[in-house]
């Protein structure tokens, strides 16, 4: 287990409230934390101030001013949490997918706005794609001012065994003291007592592998869309919103863009519109 996780900062408040999440997850599972900050406007910024002093740009010492900032007040907070500064220049995307191959991240966690969120990752059809096949999980946390809670955790759920094993890469950042509750959009019009069934299977292989025992499950039924006429990403945002879930994780698999337009369009519209934190991962072995 390599306990780190990675944060790509930009000192904004949604980068700030990525890290505040995180110092949380580590007081629990003594992570250490990697903070990253890019020098996207620029391709040899920090290299330059690296190599010849003649050539530091003042956003250099501003940067490390702002991330020793952040680090002392951290430390002041929450003693005993090791924090590591990381600088680049170039592309954030390919910064953190080359940091991601590199170095065995548990989690890259981002805030969900600003120049380094998850809003500025999924820009354009490439950058989605980039998301998507990163082997590391990616934690989405939004800006909210109440404490973060991981009482309560969903988990998209088709019955998948990669599923399952996304569940396990999410054991590694939140341990297993939570409630889960598994979420079945029923789009197939499949009889309620073979999803039962199904549920039956899936829970009793869940509690072998992880050892979680406190298992409910929600189904939506196609029904609920003709009436209320919603999509399924907005009919998980009501599960989330009734079952007071604190964390969602969704799966992602490589196969996506081959398979149905609308199974694409779950995990974007999941990635884009984030009320809790949302954990996203692919099946190790993809």
């Amino acid at each position: 287990m390599s306990n780190k996780i990675l944060i790509p900062v930009d000192f904004s408040i949604h980068s700030d409230k990525a890290v505040e999440y995180a110092v949380q997850l580590a007081e629990k599972n003594n992570f250490q934390i990697d903070l990253l900050h890019v020098f996207t406007d620029h391709s040899n910024i920090y290299m330059n101030a690296l190599k010849d002093p003649s050539l530091v740009d003042p956003r250099v010492p501003e940067a490390k001013q702002k991330m020793a900032k952040l680090m002392e007040k951290q430390n002041q907070d929450t003693p005993g949490i090791q924090f590591q500064p990381l600088y680049a220049d170039g592309n954030l995307y390919d910064e953190v997918r080359r940091l991601a191959a590199k170095e065995q991240y548990d989690a890259i966690i981002m805030g969900t706005k600003g120049a380094f969120g998850l809003d500025a990752l999924l820009i354009g059809s490439n950058m989605f794609d980039v998301f998507l096949n990163t082997k590391v999980p990616v934690l989405a946390v939004p800006y909210s001012e109440k404490k973060f809670k991981v009482n309560k955790v969903g988990l998209l759920c088709n019955f998948k065994y990669g599923e399952i094993d996304v569940l396990k890469q999410a054991i590694k950042v939140y341990g297993t003291n939570f409630e889960l509750v598994l979420i079945h959009v029923n789009t197939s019009n499949e009889s309620v007592h073979n999803i039962d069934k199904s549920f039956e299977v899936f829970i009793d292989k869940i509690v072998e592998e992880t050892g979680i025992e406190d298992i409910s499950y929600v189904i939506k039924s196609q029904t609920f869309f003709v009436q209320y006429k919603e999509d399924i990403s907005s009919a998980i945002n009501t599960v989330i919103a009734d079952e007071l879930l604190d964390v969602l994780l969704v799966t992602k698999s490589k196969k996506t863009f081959l398979r149905k337009i609308i199974e694409e369009n779950i995990v974007k519209k999941m990635a884009y519109d984030i009320k809790i934190p949302k954990f996203f991962a692919r099946r190790t072995e993809e």
